[in-house]
């Protein structure tokens, strides 16, 4: 990345809205063919993670893939997985999966070398699969709860397990492991009565030193963007004005940054008007075909098959279910 965009690299890198971190590392909570839900800080993040990934792509090209012994399997090799979402970015949503695999059938050949495409397309297909069947795993009541996490960790991993083989595994998941186990240690520490505040505090650097350097970049990154969600949200609840929301914004990120946070405030607020009205013709009992030609009418062909769940997260939010954005 150039340094001129490293200003908004910074508070892109913060800017992602609160994903099912609970079900899925980072690139593995929306389902390919079904956008993911609707918030004022993804398109930010998003564009980082993108730029983050194409570089990744560029591995492939060139000089070759191995690193390691000669008869190591060139296609199963770090990075595998970041590969793939940078892949799914360039070929952009779909309106379903099999849309999406021939968009990526398509996209595999130049990223990758003759030899390996056809075991590339292969399993960037059911990679797909995994992931449309990862966005089926249902939420924990509390996620906050290290034994509801573990239980949700748990499904996670036999759903790897039914898609892919351990070497396949290993080569798109592994790296997540040391984040898993200190979140699950993270959450079990403060939830521990027994110790202090002061114990705690040393266990959680105990914790967090048993992570590599890519780990603790990884908790700073996401903490920071549950930080940055959060500030929205107190936004939304002190009713700031869009003036006074770009000013914190540009002290705090920069201008780019802020002016790019305020058409995505603009485009969040257009999207909860298009769910309440729509919300409103369910409520009036419209029929089956009034709903279908206004979903039509209010909502592009990926918009929609993220209605219901938007929808059942607003009836959540509003019974004080406290769902997230």
């Amino acid at each position: 990345m150039s340094p001129a965009r490293t200003g908004l690299a910074a508070a892109a890198a913060v800017l992602g809205a609160a994903v099912l971190w609970w079900a899925a590392p980072p690139g593995d909570a929306a389902a390919p063919g079904a956008a993911a839900p609707r918030t004022a800080t993804s398109g930010l993040a998003d564009r980082a993670s993108a730029e983050a990934a194409a570089g990744r792509v560029a591995m492939w090209q060139g000089t070759g893939v191995t690193s390691g012994a000669q008869d190591a399997d060139p296609l199963l090799v770090p990075g595998l997985r970041q590969s793939f979402e940078a892949l799914l970015l360039e070929a952009g949503e779909a309106g379903d999966p099999a849309t999406l695999k021939q968009r990526l059938a398509a996209l595999v050949p130049r990223h990758f070398p003759p030899e390996l495409v056809a075991r590339a397309t292969a399993l960037i297909e059911r990679y797909v699969d995994y992931r449309v069947a990862l966005g089926g795993l249902a939420t924990p009541a509390d996620p906050h709860d290290p034994r509801a996490l573990r239980a949700a960790l748990a499904a996670r991993q036999q759903m790897r397990q039914r898609y892919f083989s351990p070497e396949e595994g290993d080569a798109l998941f592994a790296q997540d492991a040391p984040l898993d186990r200190y979140t699950l240690a993270r959450l079990e520490i403060e939830r521990n009565n027994a110790l202090t505040p002061d114990q705690k505090q040393t266990a959680l650097r105990e914790a967090e030193g048993e992570l590599g350097e890519t780990e603790r970049a990884a908790r700073a990154a996401a903490t920071a963007q549950l930080s940055v969600a959060a500030q929205t949200a107190a936004f939304d609840a002190q009713g700031l004005s869009d003036t006074e929301r770009y000013a914190q914004r540009r002290a705090q990120y920069g201008d780019d940054a802020a002016r790019q946070l305020a058409r995505l405030d603009q485009e969040e607020r257009d999207w909860q008007t298009r769910l309440a009205r729509y919300a409103t013709a369910q409520t009036a009992q419209a029929s089956q075909e009034q709903l279908q030609q206004l979903r039509q009418q209010l909502f592009t062909p990926q918009e929609q098959l993220r209605i219901d769940a938007a929808l059942a997260m607003r009836r959540l939010a509003h019974t004080g279910g406290g769902a997230s954005p």
